[in-house]
């Protein structure tokens, strides 16, 4: 493993004292990356950008009484001037700031870096490669985008050379990494890579001391199976994941067996995992009649706000407020989902939060 720095050069995020946080502690801003091809999107791209708009002002958290911002700041990615004016239309009065960065599409989740921690309060962030989910979908500019989002970010970067989207691991900012080896031990990613290697590689990156693995994650999930869309740390020693939602749910069988590994897991600190339950949406269909692979944890945990995903499902309010009673001190927001998932994921998937 390779890591190269402004500030800790030849030295890896661990060595340095860096990790990645949980979620749950405060974030300085969200980097997002406004819906911009319509090549990709087609005339769903007008519903698409007012879902962004929804997710971003639920994430800004505008007070009713002040009229100005109390979550976190929206730093957002535009391609050119068209893009931008656009984006500063639908987000007036949200506090955002915009980077004419070139991106493929808006997973940011993956596309852009990790940002990490060090022992003495300060940020950095930490550029893996990118090679398009595997060699799936490889777009123009989506392999500098890591890199392009630390330097705009201004902050000491590291970077590693092997391969590694950021929803493909969940970390309880204790110690603890979460993943699967359905994508991380998948031979489109790292083939020469060992399972051993990999799990030092991620402690040695993430500044994780153990990494607990899942099996297999959602059907005709485009990522191959992140763990972001199956299971969440949700606070120390506690993690989320979902129930099976009748007996039409086609991930039933793999949402058991999250269910059960979770439950044999202990994490970084001694502590058996406390496993809880939101159920399933269940079958979700795209337009040609194909499940999609629906998540209700595939959240994300703003300052202020929890927003959780909806796809016009029986469960989607009930699922809304589960998570909710998860983070007491947040506030659940639920906006529709389902047309962004039909470009491959949800929340989570477009967001990636830098640390205050």
């Amino acid at each position: 493993m390779t890591s190269t720095s402004t500030a800790f050069a030849a030295t890896t995020p661990r060595a340095a004292g860096f990790r990645q946080p949980a979620e749950w502690e405060r974030h300085e801003a969200v980097w997002l990356a406004w819906p911009s091809h319509e090549d990709l999107w087609g005339d769903a791209l007008g519903r698409v950008r007012a879902t962004f708009t929804s997710f971003a002002g639920a994430v800004a958290d505008v007070s009713p009484e002040s009229g100005k911002p109390r979550g976190e700041r929206l730093e957002i990615l535009v391609p050119d001037p068209e893009n931008e004016a656009l984006a500063k239309a639908a987000l007036h009065g949200l506090g955002a700031r915009f980077h004419r960065i070139p991106f493929g599409d808006i997973w940011l989740r993956d596309t852009a870096p990790v940002f990490l921690k060090g022992k003495n309060g300060e940020t950095a962030s930490l550029s893996f490669a990118f090679n398009g989910w595997g060699g799936k979908y490889v777009l123009p500019h989506d392999d500098a985008v890591s890199s392009c989002i630390a330097g705009a970010a201004k902050l000491p970067s590291f970077r590693v050379d092997w391969v590694l989207e950021g929803g493909s691991v969940d970390v309880d900012g204790e110690g603890t990494c979460l993943t699967t080896r359905q994508c991380l031990l998948n031979p489109n990613r790292n083939p020469g890579m060992t399972i051993e290697a990999i799990e030092e590689g991620l402690k040695e990156a993430l500044g994780c001391r153990s990494v607990l693995w899942l099996g297999d994650g959602l059907l005709n999930d485009h990522t191959d199976g992140h763990v972001d869309t199956v299971a969440r740390f949700v606070s120390p020693g506690v993690v989320v994941c979902m129930r099976p939602s009748g007996s039409f749910d086609p991930n039933a069988r793999a949402l058991l067996a999250i269910d059960a590994d979770l439950c044999s897991f202990w994490d970084a600190r001694g502590r058996r995992l406390k496993v809880v339950n939101v159920p399933s949406p269940g079958l979700v269909t795209d337009g040609g009649g194909k499940a999609m692979p629906a998540s209700y944890v595939n959240f994300y945990v703003a300052n202020t706000t929890v927003i959780v995903p909806a796809y016009g499902a029986p469960n989607d309010e009930s699922a809304r407020a589960a998570i909710a009673r998860l983070f007491p001190t947040r506030r659940a927001v639920s906006i529709p989902a389902k047309e962004l998932l039909e470009g491959g994921g949800a929340f989570h998937c477009i967001s990636q939060q830098e640390p205050a």
